[in-house]
């Protein structure tokens, strides 16, 4: 029989009700005692929003500067703590600063351990703010560098295909709606699709950060301060446009990390798109592409395998970006202003996202440039299906000028007899379609080749491999001028 296990011994202590013998001296005397050790666990965020230690040593040194501006702290108060903040990002930055669980988040550790370097002077620095918009600011200026750096990962990714697209302008491959064939596309007109598309992405997360770069720290716990404080400086010095205009709002405001996440879930949704037909193309039925060993594995008992195992779990990885927007949004949901500590939950799904993208991004960029593209396979199925038979109802709208809906019947017509012969619309007699339409001439054959269909696409945004070429080019262009920037901007 197997015994039980209570969830209390998860823990040291057997008992929820027993008291840490270290009560919190953050806290100052509003407690005696500390907490259990249950409530130790589920209340310290150290584990994770150590990751903000670099932005919150920077809002810091902000807000430090601005006491002492103000006169709320003297000049060497304001020195030692300048100083004892750059001997802590040292000692976090060579891993041996030791975080404690104790002082439950980064804030306070950071605070404890400027105290214990340079005395009185630490306990000064949290004048005139609260850990509400301590953390609002730190978290802000975290998503505003996250969007910078995927900007920079995403901008690769097209890069990378503008390239690829350029290269493979004129390869015909064939175009599915429902997956089923429908009109041949040139490799390079596909790939261009998805350049779009994580422009649009670009341009969202653009947004985002447009909207997010506002200031929190000043607002204090909800209400604002006594203190004569000048937000603007702050604002400034940390690369703000402007602070918050309401201080219930900036503390308790997360639509940023919302509008962030959203952001990634259709840049995953894009993503697992593309990976979806990599995975499709690498099959055999397919034969579009080869991965090499670089992006594939093996299988245990199949020796022949070689499966495309980098995009499956690209695939995979955006029900964990999606998810994350979830969990979030059914977090603040019923949330009364302004903070409460469910806020706490409100980084681990906006870091594991954004590790998420930054890896899915860099595995689709390496698939890109490592793929080999099989032209010749593309090319057979591009001509299968009667890929060409809109070409041909177009041709007897546009030479016998023929109504449309007409020409769709006819043709349908003449697909069905090549289906019946087992052959191509191509090759069908002049005397087979003139049993259909009698004013069909031999310059029909002429829009019936794949290269013939490609070439006549030439509106703007078509399939031409003249258009394309035209459009990797203006992307390769675009791209290697604003590829530091984060931009929507379409070619």
């Amino acid at each position: 029989m197997k015994t039980k296990t209570h969830p209390h011994t998860l823990f040291s202590n057997s008992s929820h009700n027993t008291k840490s013998d270290n009560p919190n001296k953050q806290w100052g005397g509003r407690f005696c005692g500390g907490p259990s050790e249950i409530m130790q666990t589920i209340n310290a965020s150290i584990s994770f929003d150590k990751t903000l230690w670099q932005q919150d040593i920077r809002g810091s040194h902000a807000h430090a500067e601005m006491l002492a501006h103000v006169g709320l702290i003297s000049a060497d108060d304001l020195a030692a703590i300048h100083q004892g903040l750059d001997d802590i990002y040292q000692e976090i930055e060579s891993g041996s600063f030791i975080f404690s669980d104790a002082l439950e988040d980064i804030h306070m550790n950071i605070e404890a351990r400027l105290s214990e370097r340079i005395g009185e002077a630490g306990k000064r620095l949290h004048t005139a703010r609260s850990r509400n918009d301590q953390v609002a600011t730190d978290f802000r200026l975290w998503v505003r560098d996250a969007i910078d750096s995927l900007n920079r990962h995403i901008a690769s990714l097209m890069q990378a295909l503008a390239s690829k697209a350029k290269h493979h302008a004129a390869d015909p491959m064939p175009g599915f709606t429902h997956l089923q064939t429908a009109q041949p596309v040139t490799f390079g007109h596909h790939l261009l699709a998805y350049v779009e598309m994580l422009s649009r992405d670009r341009g969202r997360l653009a947004d985002t950060r447009r909207r997010l770069n506002e200031c929190p720290l000043g607002s204090a716990a909800l209400a604002g301060t006594s203190f004569p404080i000048d937000r603007q400086m702050t604002s400034a010095a940390l690369d703000f446009d402007r602070p918050t205009a309401n201080s219930l709002d900036a503390v308790s405001d997360r639509d940023f990390a919302l509008e962030y996440l959203s952001a990634l879930s259709i840049l995953a949704m894009h993503l697992s798109r593309f990976a979806e037909e990599i995975i499709l193309w690498c099959s055999a039925p397919f034969s579009f592409i080869r991965l090499s060993d670089a992006f594939t594995t093996g299988s245990s008992i199949m020796p022949q395998k070689r499966n495309p195992d980098a995009a499956e779990l690209v695939r995979a990885k955006t029900g964990c970006i999606i998810g994350s927007l979830v969990g979030l949004l059914t977090v603040m949901k019923g949330l009364p202003l302004a903070y409460a500590k469910d806020m706490q939950e409100d980084k681990q799904p906006v870091f594991t996202a954004t590790e998420a993208a930054t890896l899915c991004l860099a595995a689709m960029e390496g698939m890109v440039r490592d793929m080999h593209v099989h032209t010749q396979n593309m090319r057979v199925f591009a001509n299968a299906g009667y890929s060409t038979a809109t070409d041909l109802a177009d041709w007897l709208v546009r030479v016998l000028k023929l109504p449309f809906r007409t020409a769709h019947h006819i043709t349908g017509k003449l697909v069905a007899k090549a289906e019946e012969k087992n052959i191509t619309l191509a090759e069908l007699s002049l005397a087979e379609m003139q049993e259909e339409e009698p004013g069909i001439t031999e310059d029909i054959y002429s829009v019936l080749t794949v290269d013939a269909s490609l070439a006549s696409r030439t509106s703007m945004g078509g399939t031409a491999p003249h258009n394309v070429r035209i459009q990797a080019q203006k992307w390769l262009t675009l791209l290697d001028d604003t590829s530091t920037e984060t931009t929507g901007t379409h070619a």
